[in-house]
């Protein structure tokens, strides 16, 4: 299977100017390379087939003769080929000359694209050539290349869900292109074959006008530019080509290549259409005259050779991207929090202190709600409930952080009203079972209430996403607070946030924040080891967190099949796990993300922070009794 990924190719074309018998050869050559790599889709600059600098030449009838019998051949070479190629050429229709592009399948010209928007301003000058397309209302018949096929606004249904629509050149630099209507009507890859010069400061620019626009139509954005062969005159080409996907840019051409350059991208066909179909803006749009055709294209197993998975899409990989995502969430949690205090009166916040990374965040949080709230770390009452699973690591972490931070720190046991609710409701302390671990969450969470309540303080929760998605959680324990300030951040992230704090504090917290850096996940519910550690490992339990994330991210976000995730895990974890190991923890994850709706389904307030979240208020609606067996199969 290829789980919805359709491999796209852009050239950068080595030809000769005002030589068709020459640039078809070179296109030819890109088919076999593009075939070789199985792409099923080859798109190539514009007016590839003659040159776009031929100037006063394209009046000329030997040119525009040639460029069409360069189609031909080039159609006729396609002929029992699985790809769909794109070329640009002048096309004649009656009184005026057309730059188009010129969709070839399968040993025929499938239809006749033309540029709209005529660039005429600076160093361009193609309304003296070309009319522009706009005059089509809708699709013309015409015979071209010895073709009978349709000139106009079209699009092309490649199969397997890919859905084509193009614009040229320029009709992506206007304020309203083409591609915008053309995504509304359901084309989830654009090509642009553009021939756009260089000076200082375009290359980027242009970039980033090519990825805005596949994040504004949510689309892939395939854009093969001119080479440095189209180069005369005052004019330099570069061949910048990329091939971008919802804003990401998966592939991008070298510039200034004397050579022609190809560059590949499995584009994710299915999760453009699952995003537009999360996405009210994406309807159908029925108005305006589009013409469309079947192309049909057999598309085979794919490998993801030309796709980059990320291990950790919650984390960004590049580490000053990283610190300024770790900078904003850290600036909604404590803004949140800030609101809420401020509202409802609160004299300060509660937050329960483990010596662990959740609730470390959390306090952390806190202080900088008091900050933004003109408080005093002191208003912070930082509790640590030592338990029959504490271990002298996280809670001498726990002590030296609150001294270091000065908040007001308390320490109240829970061993021994936890033994007495043993007795009460006749548990043995040495059944170490799920009623000896809640009994402890549980105790916990009612001192933390009852000591908001006394002090009129705000109880802060400190769980966060990925626990809220397994369910690691106690019903009406750790699950419940009166504002919860990590529920949005994944696990792989609250480590992240955790050291950017610490790189920012005094050399005192950083030091303790660094040790609780290096700590083992865990509740510390059930007693500690031989050698006083913690015996109880979350990840030894459930999993490691970086794959429950990973599994989170693409069910949520994209809402891909189990064997989809999969298949994507594999691709990005296959030098850690093995796919034994991947399908058991991905087993494991989907068991528990359905049995835990219920706890999710009333879950306190917590700022979003990220395009993932389980709050039942607002992006995840699911039934607590919903079976999933056919989302497992």
């Amino acid at each position: 299977m290829n789980y919805g990924f359709f491999r796209t190719a852009c050239v950068s074309l080595k030809l000769k100017v005002a030589n068709p018998s020459y640039n078809k050869q070179e296109i030819k050559k890109a088919v076999d390379d593009a075939l070789k790599n199985n792409a099923r889709l080859l798109v190539t600059p514009e007016l590839s087939v003659t040159g776009y600098t031929c100037a006063d030449l394209f009046f000329n009838s030997s040119l525009i003769n040639q460029a069409e019998n360069a189609v031909r051949d080039i159609a006729e070479y396609t002929a029992g080929k699985n790809i769909a190629v794109i070329v640009g050429a002048p096309v004649p229709f009656y009184n005026s000359l057309y730059n188009c592009a010129v969709v070839i399948y399968n040993g025929e010209v499938c239809g006749i694209v033309p540029k709209i928007n005529i660039a005429n301003y600076g160093e361009f000058y193609e309304k003296r050539w070309f009319a522009s397309g706009v005059q089509f209302k809708s699709c013309r018949s015409v015979n071209y290349a010895g073709f009978e096929t349709k000139i106009g606004n079209q699009m092309f249904d490649l199969g397997s869900g890919a859905v084509l629509g193009i614009e040229l050149c320029e009709d992506l630099w206007v304020s309203n292109p083409p591609s915008g209507l053309l995504a509304g009507h359901g084309a989830n890859i654009i090509a642009n074959l553009s021939a756009s010069d260089e000076y200082v400061s375009k290359a980027q620019y242009r970039k980033e006008l090519v990825a805005n626009q596949s994040a504004r139509c949510v689309c892939a954005y395939a854009y093969a530019g001119a080479s440095v062969f189209e180069s005369t005159t005052d004019l330099v080409f570069s061949g910048a080509s990329f091939i971008c996907e919802n804003g990401a840019v998966l592939a991008q051409g070298k510039r200034f290549k004397r050579e022609s350059t190809i560059i590949y991208a499995d584009v994710d066909i299915e999760k453009i259409n699952l995003l537009r179909r999360k996405n009210i803006s994406f309807e159908n749009i029925s108005d305006g005259e589009i013409g469309f055709s079947l192309l049909d294209i057999k598309n085979d197993d794919n490998d993801l050779k030309y796709r980059f998975v990320d291990s950790h899409p919650f984390v960004p990989n590049e580490n000053d991207k990283r610190i300024e995502r770790c900078s904003e969430i850290f600036a909604i949690q404590a803004a949140g929090l800030a609101k809420r205090l401020e509202h409802v009166g609160s004299e300060g916040c509660v937050v329960g202190i483990s010596g662990g990374l959740d609730s470390t965040l959390a306090l952390l949080v806190c202080a900088e709600a008091m900050k933004i709230t003109g408080g005093k770390n002191s208003d912070i009452m930082g509790i640590t409930m030592p338990g029959f699973g504490t271990t002298s690591r996280t809670y001498n972490n726990a002590l030296r952080l609150m001294r270091e931070m000065g908040v007001s720190a308390k320490e109240i046991s829970i061993k021994e009203a936890c033994t007495r609710h043993f007795s009460d409701i006749g548990h043995s302390r040495e059944m170490h079972d799920i009623t000896y671990e809640n009994t402890q969450a549980r105790e916990r969470t009612q001192i933390l209430f009852d000591m908001a309540n006394k002090h009129n303080k705000l109880l802060v929760g400190t769980g966060d996403l990925s626990e809220l998605a397994m369910g690691w959680c106690t019903y009406n324990g750790d699950h419940m607070s009166m504002y919860g300030v990590n529920a949005s951040v994944p696990k792989t992230l609250v480590r992240y946030l955790v050291e950017y704090v610490a790189s920012e504090s005094e050399n005192g917290i950083a030091n303790v924040l660094t040790d609780v850096l290096g700590t083992t996940v865990s509740p510390e519910l059930l007693p500690p080891d031989e050698n006083g550690g913690i015996a109880q490992k979350t990840e030894e339990n459930i999993g490691p967190y970086e794959l429950h994330d990973f599994f989170l991210y693409n069910f949520i976000r994209f809402g891909f099949t189990k064997k989809k995730i999969q298949f994507l895990a594999e691709k990005a974890f296959g030098q850690k796990y093995s796919p034994g190991v991947i399908s058991k923890w991905l087993n494991e994850f989907m068991r528990r993300f359905f049995i835990s709706q219920f706890k999710r389904s009333c879950v306190p307030d917590s700022p979003k922070v990220g395009s993932v979240s389980l709050s039942p208020r607002g992006d995840w609606r699911m039934p607590s009794d919903a079976v999933f067996k056919d989302f497992t199969d």
